[in-house]
């Protein structure tokens, strides 16, 4: 049947051409052919034809309808294209050739076998752990921190999706973020020696805001780094908390108020781990 109605779309295309008919009918006639073919699809390849022609419709007449069709075709190849490629034995095969190259320090090419991997078996959290890691090395902190996501996401209980996010958080200074990282894995595994020793570095950078042990240059940077933080602009904006603020600094009595407030010691600590506000 859909093979008929191909064929009847043709012809009136044929003939729409030959007449120079309203291009809208032609658009019709070339979507009508383009549903069809994809009805027909049962590989990615099949819906090749039905793209060219939903693209063809579009040229003569851009109808909604057919660019949503267009978009559909688009989708379900690419998803058929995922299932065909998928392979976790081959996927495992390219994780390994990553990690033999991530023993000699060649990160670039661990990238690629890692990413491969992950294009066999996208459901896999140790390639994006892998993956992660190799970015980290690579100094491409934004890349790491969404595989070591995406691998918590996978694997909520494997602790090396946290010991990777955490690492990230660490190095791009975000110490406090860092810190809820790694006691986020120790509730999944109280005993890991990583994640532990993540949090006791964390402890210690954050201590040397609270100390003020920091140099003028550091202290800078980190005050500079936390005024972009959405939850440090969120704190300093909040009326309650600037009156809390003010209150610390010219009204004692009231300050002992607020310090029995878990909530408002909570962001006190926050500002105070960012070098805004320095305990004396």
């Amino acid at each position: 049947m859909n093979a008929e109605c191909i064929k009847d779309c043709d012809q009136a295309v044929e003939r729409g051409r030959e007449l120079r008919s309203d291009f809208k009918m032609v658009a019709r006639a070339l979507t009508r052919k383009g549903t069809a073919l994809a009805k027909m699809a049962r590989c990615s390849k099949d819906y090749e034809p039905a793209i060219e022609t939903f693209q063809k419709a579009l040229t003569e007449h851009r109808n909604p309808d057919t660019l949503k069709k267009l978009n559909d075709a688009e989708k379900a190849k690419k998803d058929l294209e995922q299932q065909e490629y998928f392979d976790p034995t081959l996927a495992e095969e390219e994780r390994e050739k990553g990690n033999e190259y991530f023993k000699q320090q060649k990160y670039p090419e661990a990238v690629k076998h890692y990413t491969e991997s992950l294009r066999r078996n996208p459901k896999d959290p140790k390639a994006y752990s892998n993956r992660a890691a190799c970015y980290t090395k690579l100094g491409a902190l934004p890349e790491g921190l969404k595989d070591a996501e995406k691998c918590i996401e996978l694997d909520p209980t494997f602790s090396k999706g946290y010991t990777r996010k955490g690492a990230v958080q660490f190095f791009m200074k975000e110490y406090d973020k860092a810190l809820e990282t790694y006691q986020e894995g120790l509730k999944h595994d109280p005993h890991n020696q990583d994640l532990l020793d993540g949090v006791r570095r964390c402890v210690e950078q954050l201590n040397k805001a609270s100390r003020g042990d920091l140099t003028p240059e550091e202290l800078k940077e980190r005050q500079a780094k936390a005024m972009q933080d959405p939850e440090i602009q969120n704190i300093l904006s909040d009326p309650v908390m600037r009156q809390v603020l003010v209150d610390f600094q010219e009204n004692p009595k009231a300050a002992q108020e607020h310090m029995k407030n878990p909530m408002v010691m909570s962001k006190i600590q926050k500002l105070v781990h960012a070098g805004i506000v320095q305990m004396r």
